[in-house]
């Protein structure tokens, strides 16, 4: 069985190029960018040798795990690209829903760019963006799933979909993906459907209203997640009242977040 879109995605203009195996989806995505290509198109593969996810941390998709980028080429200032990936969080989550089944598993997502199956790191999200002759913001939105095999030894503890007791494929998950995805864009309709595609998120948010501490590089911020802005950017609400948001960084909740505020 081939990788195949779902019928919204194909109904949507969606096209497909599928690999055995790859070094990076998103590197592929972005140079067929350069090249001419505008999608909208997804680039697929069963194994990732040389992923990638934030801040150049390695993302390695053995065999049988699913790696996934969508191309779009959009009219968009860079900021407002960025929110895509709240609405890449909500199709993962709706494709993960709904090859799970009636299995009691507690789906959430991390802001920025994680979803978690309990506690552990089940998908990840990377968004890359450069602007393209004759105008226009290229965007790669890749999107990782732990299906057969989870990393062992990684800042957050990982798991895998087998390991959850799902029975599904790299194949299936992604006809699922391209589906929900489809639909998930139309939502966010250039950034004019944010507000929608925010509310969303909220509803499904890990630790909101919880302890966190955020390291963002620089420094550390440490209060009460309070929500997300109409940027995407996570507002924390620090002991003395004030709300400081963050753009981007290390985000750690409950015991995890005190020790990182010690």
């Amino acid at each position: 069985m081939a990788f195949t879109l779902g019928p919204h995605a194909i109904s949507a203009g969606y096209r497909l190029v599928s690999f055995d195996q790859i070094g990076s989806t998103n590197s592929e995505a972005m140079s067929q960018a350069r090249a001419g290509e505008r999608g909208p198109m997804w680039f697929v593969t069963m194994e990732q040798t040389a992923g990638r996810g934030r801040r150049q941390r390695p993302w390695i998709a053995p065999r049988g795990n699913l790696a996934a980028s969508v191309l779009e080429t959009l009219d968009v200032a860079p900021a407002t690209a960025a929110t895509l990936g709240f609405a890449a969080g909500l199709a993962l989550d709706a494709a993960l829903r709904a090859e799970a089944g009636l299995a009691r598993i507690g789906f959430s997502l991390k802001w920025p760019n994680d979803v978690l199956a309990g506690q552990a790191k089940l998908s990840g999200i990377l968004l890359e963006a450069e602007a393209v002759p004759g105008g226009g913001l290229a965007v790669a939105v890749g999107m990782g799933t732990n299906v057969v095999a989870a990393p062992e030894g990684t800042p957050t503890p990982a798991t895998s979909l087998v390991a959850l007791g799902v029975e599904t494929t790299a194949k299936k998950l992604f006809a699922a993906l391209s589906d929900s995805w489809a639909e998930c864009r139309g939502i966010w309709d250039k950034g004019r459907g944010f507000g929608e595609i925010r509310r969303r998120w909220l509803a499904l948010a890990a630790g909101l209203g919880q302890p966190v501490t955020v390291h963002t590089g620089n420094a550390t911020v440490s209060g009460i997640f309070d929500t997300i802005d109409d940027t995407g950017c996570m507002i924390v609400r620090t002991s003395s009242g004030d709300t400081v948001p963050i753009s981007a960084g290390d985000v750690h909740f409950g015991l995890a977040a005190s020790v990182g505020a010690a």
